[in-house]
């Protein structure tokens, strides 16, 4: 691996297996409004994004107001069953590793900052980063505006981050400020999607992560 000082990971899909629970929690809002039907597909395609872009994609013709209101739907469902996503087997061990080898981590996420702040609570890992932002506090994936402040928190230049995700919209962020982006493919986007956007690699498992990244 290069000599990078600060790596900075997406959230869902990369670090915590949320996909299904992020589609189930969207599925029954859809419902409970009798929203147009929207495909699994079009669902998991959103994620990535800020809360409010993900529904405007998935509904453009619905006004501020009722995206508002779509918006606290799928939050109430999301937060009544939160214990259904886990970090993915071999997360906690890498994020250890990787902290005692002194590398400064930090997460860029879609995800709004009351459901990081409980993930990262519930799942005992918050201590390991040095800082996190969210879409809804700054601007959705890919604009780059996440990395960027979070590369003024830490006082690291791009070329020495490293952008680890698992969907397009990582991947542009990190391009689109020039920092290298490391695709996984064990999340959200496959990898001949991935691979189009032509990260440094793209790696199928988080042992495949763990090995990049420490050896």
């Amino acid at each position: 691996m290069r000599s990078y000082k600060l790596i900075v990971f997406d959230w869902d899909g990369t670090l915590m297996d949320s996909e299904r629970h992020i589609v189930d929690s969207m599925r029954k809002t859809i419902q409970e409004l009798d929203l147009p039907q929207r495909t699994d597909n079009e669902l998991r395609n959103v994620i990535g994004l800020g809360l409010k872009e993900a529904l405007y994609t998935l509904y453009p013709n619905s006004d501020s107001s009722h995206l508002k209101t779509i918006g606290e739907r799928y939050r109430f469902h999301y937060f009544s069953n939160p214990s259904s996503s886990q970090l993915f087997d071999g997360v906690p061990q890498l994020l250890d590793q990787l902290h005692k080898h002194n590398y400064l981590m930090a997460i860029a996420t879609g995800k709004g900052r009351s459901g990081l702040n409980q993930a990262l609570s519930d799942s005992g890992v918050k201590d390991y980063f040095y800082t996190t932002r969210c879409a809804e506090e700054t601007e959705s994936k890919p604009n780059p505006k996440m990395l960027q402040e979070i590369m003024e928190d830490t006082q690291v230049d791009t070329h020495e981050t490293l952008m680890v995700g698992d969907t397009e919209y990582d991947i542009l962020m990190a391009k689109n400020i020039g920092v290298d982006a490391l695709a996984v493919s064990y999340g959200v986007h496959e990898k001949k999607r991935l691979e189009e956007f032509s990260p440094i690699s793209c790696l199928d498992s988080v042992t495949e992560l763990h090995h990049w990244l420490l050896t």
